[in-house]
């Protein structure tokens, strides 16, 4: 209690000296500004104008430093969200930028231009998309006969997207856009047919039952699309009506619990017909296969295709253009992001190789230190530029403090990892102490850029705690899968010397 009491009494004491200190100080420079602002009055105006203007400048240098080192600065415009809806302009203006600073933008472009020649054909694009042996090309048979489209019984018949040609009740052309089914073994094909039903009118989901959880994954994907949708019930005649009556009430509280509002009249049932195996009994007792066609039964989808065509065709062509500039985007965003991964990898590069050249270069104790800081702040304002990270002054030096303070614990491990490295290069003898020390700081630096780059990636901006940790836990794996490439830098600026 009287620890307490006294203890109290210090921190009043103080605050007392505290006051009486910041009391003379105001009064002291109240008097000295009182003071000089009386000689400028008194003497010429160019003085009193000229101090005003480099007191100002300096107020101005002062805030805008305090304002770099301290206020966080706004993302730059490669890491910007893309917006809702974008437009025509705002894709190119982005894929230029990006064009700008090298990355590859040929498949924005090739989007961009394949949109283009469907807007002046003017043709209606309906993709029929559904897993595989659904009976996607069969349903587009029955509706062309014409077409020249491979039905293979064992499934799984189409490769690639293909394109029919077919007339509406109103006369439009209308093309039909077989896509690969998915759930194949064959990779790429599911992305192939989500792109296509992105670029097309409308999508028309085939199944041949109730929806799998498989199925019903890639329907929501298709409702997030934004643009029309019919689910077409194939080989309805597997069921009697009473089966297919509560199939189909089925399929329409599955769309409901998918989020799509789906009328009645989108969901229909059809019968793509076909061949069929029929076995014979004859009198006598034995069998016969024999193979027979089946009609096809597919007006009411005819119905269906005619009746959403004519309700709005520009609502419908406005939302196919935003999904394909969604399309585009998506893909810009992708191109971005390689472009990052390669040149994130020449800046770890180049860095690795200074610190190796800087430690070798090295001519008195502590000088390595100054050239090591030097580039370690050169390496993470460059990988912070480039994915479109503004971090503060602050958080850059905090991020190297935290990383030089595990760098201590990791030295031991680095220099083991580049003696061993070094003796696996035939010829080198006995390694010299500064060669190793080269090798050591070279993986430090290539293990402090990949652990930087990926904060970034993750999070978009440059947090030092989470980079730093990053670092220390993926030490041993970052020094162990940089060690020979960090070496042979070391030996090539060695000059191969043992």
């Amino acid at each position: 209690m009287k620890l307490d009491r006294f203890i109290r009494g210090a921190i009043a004491l103080l605050i007392l000296l505290v006051f009486i200190i910041a009391i003379a100080a105001l009064l002291f420079v109240t008097e000295s500004a009182l003071n000089v602002w009386d000689r400028l009055i008194e003497g010429p105006r160019w003085l009193l104008f000229g101090y005003l203007v480099v007191m100002a400048l300096l107020a101005g240098l002062a805030l805008w430093l305090i304002w770099r080192l301290v206020v966080r600065r706004k993302v730059g415009p490669g890491r910007a969200k893309p917006a809702n809806k974008l437009t025509r302009s705002e894709i190119e203006q982005r894929m230029r930028a990006a064009e700008a600073v090298g990355v590859d933008t040929s498949e924005v472009q090739r989007e961009l231009t394949e949109l283009a020649s469907r807007q002046r054909a003017g043709s209606v694009h309906l993709c029929f998309f559904g897993e595989i042996s659904t009976g996607k090309s069969s349903l587009i048979k029955a509706l062309v006969p014409a077409a020249d489209v491979a039905v293979d019984v064992v499934g799984g018949s189409t490769t690639d997207a293909r394109h029919y040609r077919w007339r509406g009740s109103g006369g439009a052309e209308i093309l039909l856009t077989d896509v690969p089914g998915t759930g194949g073994h064959e990779a790429g094909l599911d992305e192939v047919a989500i792109e296509e039903a992105r670029r097309s009118h409308v999508v028309l989901f085939v199944c041949d039952g109730d929806l799998t959880r498989a199925e019903a994954d890639v329907v929501r994907r298709l409702l997030a699309l934004g643009k029309p949708l019919v689910l077409v019930l194939n080989k309805s005649d597997r069921f009697d009506v009473e089966e297919q009556a509560a199939l189909m009430q089925r399929l329409l509280e599955r769309m409901d619990g998918l989020g799509g509002t789906i009328s009645r009249d989108r969901v229909v049932a059809v019968s793509a017909g076909g061949e069929i195996d029929v076995i014979e009994r004859s009198p006598d007792g034995s069998e016969n296969v024999s193979r027979r066609r089946r009609p096809a039964d597919v007006g009411v989808l005819v119905v269906a295709i005619n009746r959403l065509l004519a309700a709005d065709a520009e609502t419908i062509d406005a939302q196919r253009e935003r999904a394909v500039f969604r399309l585009a985007a998506d893909k810009l965003a992708e191109a971005e992001s390689e472009y990052r991964v390669q040149r994130s990898e020449q800046i770890i590069r180049s860095s690795t190789r200074k610190a190796v050249i800087g430690a070798l270069a090295a001519v008195s104790p502590g000088t390595d230190v100054l050239i090591q800081g030097y580039i370690g702040t050169a390496m993470t304002q460059e990988l912070c530029k480039l994915y479109g990270a503004a971090p503060r002054d602050l958080d850059i030096e905090e991020f190297l403090n935290l990383s030089q303070s595990r760098v201590g614990r990791a030295l031991p491990l680095s220099l083991a990892v580049a003696g061993n490295g070094l003796k696996a290069f035939p010829g080198l003898g006995t390694v010299a102490g500064g060669l190793v020390h080269a090798v050591a700081y070279g993986l430090i630096f290539d293990a402090l850029g990949r652990s930087l780059v990926l904060t970034l990636s993750r999070h978009g901006k440059l947090l030092p705690e989470a980079a730093a940790k990053e670092f220390e836990e993926g030490i041993s794996e970052y020094f162990q899968a940089g060690v020979v490439r960090v070496a042979k830098m070391a030996l090539d600026q060695d000059g191969g010397k043992d």
